[in-house]
This record gives C-alpha cells, structure tokens and sequence, in this order.
C-alpha cells in the first residue's frame, strides 16, 4: 500500500522497519491472529492538516480509519486491517499549545490534548494543585479514556472523567475543525461522550473542569496491600456490598479492592516497595536477590468533605484495617490534598501480566448483593484461580461500589453524555491470563462465572451490562448492543448520529462500533 502525499508526520506500511512495533497493542497478545489487526497503513500525524490528508485519502480510497491514542482498547477496537489505516496520536499533540489550565468564575479548567497518557495528566494537574476523576492505569492515552467514560477511584464522589468535559475539538468526515459543546451540537457531544468512540470523528482536544484541593480541606485516603488470604478477602467484600447494598450510603466515601495473583509486578504499583519488603520480608527474596511477589489484596479507600460540617466516620477506616496481616504494617489513614491522593491511586505498570487473556467486567444494579450471597460466591471464584500454586493462570481482579442515591456517578445521568448503566451499584472486572497451555482452563473459569453470575437467576446481575472500556465476548456491537446501551431508543438515537457524522464510512474500520442507520 502506497504511502500519503503531504503528510509531515510518519508512515508505516507492513513489511518496513518498525511496523511491526508500531502496530503492537495490548490486544494483540490475545486477538492478534483471530481479528487480524494488521493496518495497511499507520500514520502518526504530526499536524491537524495530517489528519484532513488522511480522511481525504481514506474517502477517495473507500477505505476506513481505525483511532488510537494509546493505552489498552482490550478487544482490539483501536486497530483495523488492511487495506484500512490506523491513525496513531499517541504523540502528534503534545507541544506546550496543547494543554492549559485556567481559571475563570472561581473554578479551575484545563484544556488538553488527546495524546497525553494518564500519567502524565496527573502529574500535570497535581503540580497546580488540582485534580479530576479518572482511572489507575498510566499508560491509558485520554482520548479512549474520555470518550469511554473515564472510570477510576472517585466515580461515587466525583463521577467519571467525562462528566467534567465543557467542549470537544474533533475533525470531522469532511476535514472540518469543529468545537461542540452540549450547547451547540447537543446530539454530537451526547454521542460522543458514551456512544461509540472513535467511530464518529478525529477527537484532538478537549477543555474540562477540575477541582481544587482548597475547596476540599481535610480529604483522607489509604492504600493499603495485604497478603492474601480468603479470610481476608471475604471480610473486606462484606464491607463493599454493605456500602454497596445501602442506597443512602454518603457521597463522600469511595472504595476499591483489587486482588492480583502472585508475580504481579508491585514496584510499578508502588514506588519504594522494595526496600521496605527487603527490611521487613526478607523471606520472600531468593538466593538471587530477587523477590519472588506473593498474592495480593490491595484496598485503595477515601473520603473527602463536600460541606461545612462534614465529619469523617473513621470507623469506617477501622474497619477496613482490623486484624489483616499487612505488608506494609504501619500505612495508615492519611489526610492529604486530594490531588495527592489521585496521585497515589496511578498504576504505575502498563500490563497487569506478560500473557494472553480472558477479560470480563460486569456491572449490576442490584442492591441485594448481600442477600443473595453475591460475596461469598465472588470470594470463592476468585480463590479458585488465585489459591492454587502453579496452575498457569493469573488474575487481576477489582471490585468497586458506584451507586446510591448520594453518588455522582448516578446523579449525572442526564448531564449531556450517553455513558451507560448509571444505575450501576457495584463494578466487578475479573481478568484472567493463561499461558497458551493453559488457555483452555482460563476460559472454563470465566465460563462459569458468566453462567452463575449474570441471568435471570445471577447471582450479581439479572442482565447483561457492559462497559466499552471493559469489552469482551461478540466482537459485532450490534449484535449484543443491549448489553452496552440500556434501550433500543438510545441505541437507535445513536445509529442515526452515526449515520449522520460518518456518512461514508471511513470511521467504521472494525465491526466494534454502532452501526450507522440505513
């Protein structure tokens, strides 16, 4: 495939040097021969004239443009195949034109490019002394992330990254710079925002809204590692589905428990780790010098004030620490500014484990979890995959309460975006990576998790609700539209946006997208 007039940026097609690294992304280790995600061309604009050139050779080929910012899209939907083109912005927009923060009324925004990675976003705001919802993982670019949502650690306090969004700068099928608001093109931001990302323009920037750690004085937080164990584990899911099955629970609290097989990489997780476990685990460290990680339970918990008065329930922390085997045995309840505190959520390792995998992530909005057994049946799903040694499957698990009435997670349904299931109580992601001898016993074990989980007679959820971000299964979105869009009306509203921003399909480089209406 012949390469682009014009364009300043760099080209790769199949068989040149460093196509091959290039193409690589975190869904190759799994789909990488069954979707083939093999472009026939990658371009990595330099410009937004780059971008109009691509879109216009794609028109006039009659061929479409897959978009990745970086990160993981864990089905694969940020690449296509040839003689399609993936347009890579991971680093096209990252001069010091391309992000800002201001202040305006009082409140604090910042507007910012697509290509900036988590990380780098955190550490950005966290010097100004702001901070933002958005999730753990450091190498996720923010164009995926804030079109899917952009879930993290103050989802219940806060709501997601994306709720926060005031404009879009996107090109569109026509190579027009376009800035849409929820005021100006209510329908496109709406679309946007939730609907089928990547699929309905080139996303270059965006202006959101922060906070300020001086309009919440006082916010507290842990993070803390334990080792596992399934007492443990079990005493900590009780505390979630409490907090998850009380609808009345407080805005101000959030909770997150993550679980990881053994040789998860923690120095990424956790800067500092290794001298301390050195002192005071020097059992876990062979002849060799290195550590061989054990398995872990991981709570990251917080509270922040919203009003004058508000008192933080420490037992609530109490509980949380009582009686656990700590690895770090003196971490405590910290109080920090709350840009801090984010700061302390990043995952700092781009992949969990060096293997294929089987994902899932259910949500449900069930708020009789407890009732029905829901914790002892996730603890005993999990210990089946993480207790035993050497069965060539590791886990990455992460169990988060989303719901009540008090949440802002729930309370901005209607803001303007279309991200689904704002009902959701409580999240539930269950990642299993296997070996290529073991693949057959990671996908028994999810196997069973869909068949008593999710259903009629699930033991989390009565459907089947999915997240963009944390797809999995049927790689066709419209045959299984209703487990990521809550209606037939929404999903319809979005197949005629679609129709209407993508008219010739140069953004539909993969089945994972709504499809246009006829």
């Amino acid at each position: 495939m012949a390469t682009i007039t014009g364009i300043s940026g760099n080209q790769y097609v199949p068989g040149t040097k460093d196509y091959d690294e290039i193409k690589y992304q975190y869904a190759t280790s799994t789909y990488g021969k069954e979707r083939d995600l093999n472009p026939g061309l990658i371009v990595q604009p330099k410009t937004k004239e780059d971008i109009v050139l691509t879109l216009k050779y794609a028109k006039e080929k009659k061929i479409a443009v897959a978009i990745k910012t970086g990160g993981h899209q864990y089905s694969g939907a940020s690449s296509t195949s040839a003689p399609n083109i993936q347009l890579d912005l991971e680093d096209s927009f990252k001069g010091p034109d391309d992000r800002a923060i201001f202040e305006k009324d009082g409140k604090a925004y910042a507007r910012t490019s697509v290509s900036w990675s988590l990380g780098e976003f955190n550490a950005w705001i966290t010097e100004s002394k702001l901070f933002v919802p958005h999730g753990q993982c450091t190498e996720v670019h923010l164009g995926g992330h804030v079109q899917t949502g952009g879930y993290g650690q103050l989802a219940r306090s806060f709501g997601l990254f994306g709720d926060h969004v005031l404009s879009l700068e996107i090109i569109d099928t026509d190579g027009n710079f376009k800035e849409i608001t929820k005021a100006t093109d209510p329908d496109l931001f709406w679309a946007f925002l939730g609907g089928s990302p990547g699929n309905l323009g080139v996303l270059t920037h965006f202006t959101i809204q922060v906070h300020r750690d001086q309009d919440y004085n006082g916010s507290r937080g842990m993070k803390a590692l334990y080792f596992y164990d399934t007492e443990t584990l079990k005493r900590l899911v009780d505390i979630l589905v409490e907090m998850s099955d009380n609808d009345n629970f407080p805005r101000n609290y959030d909770l997150c428990i993550s679980v990881l097989s053994s040789a998860f990489p923690l120095l990424d997780l956790w800067p500092g780790l290794d001298e301390w476990m050195a002192r005071a685990h020097p059992e876990l460290y062979g002849k060799d010098g290195l550590v061989a990680w054990p398995r872990t339970i991981i709570v990251y918990a917080q509270w922040v004030p919203f009003e004058r008065g508000d008192v933080c329930d420490m037992s609530w922390f109490d509980r949380i620490k009582e009686g656990s085997d700590w690895i770090l045995g003196d971490s405590d309840v910290e109080q920090k500014p709350m840009s801090q505190l984010t700061r302390d959520w990043i995952f700092r390792n781009v992949r969990e484990f060096e293997h294929p995998y089987v994902k899932r992530t259910y949500t449900t909005s069930s708020r009789t979890l407890a009732r029905d057994g829901w914790a002892d049946w996730v603890v005993g799903r999990i210990d089946a995959v993480v207790r035993p040694e050497h069965n060539r499957c590791w886990l990455s698990a992460q169990l988060q309460c989303f719901g009540g009435r008090n949440s802002m997670f729930a309370r901005n349904a209607g803001n303007g975006t279309s991200y689904s299931w704002r009902d959701t109580s409580l999240g539930c992601t269950m990642d299993c990576f296997h070996s290529e001898e073991t693949e057959a016993r990671a996908e028994d074990w999810q196997k069973v998790n869909d068949e008593e989980a999710i259903g009629p007679e699930g033991v989390f959820s009565k459907e089947d609700r999915r997240v963009l971000w944390g797809s999995y299964g049927d790689w066709n979105l419209d045959a299984v539209w209703n487990c990521y869009f809550e209606d037939r009306a929404k999903y319809e509203k979005l197949q005629q946006i679609r129709k209407a921003a993508d008219p010739y399909g140069i953004f539909t480089p993969n089945p994972f997208c709504v499809k246009r209406a006829d």
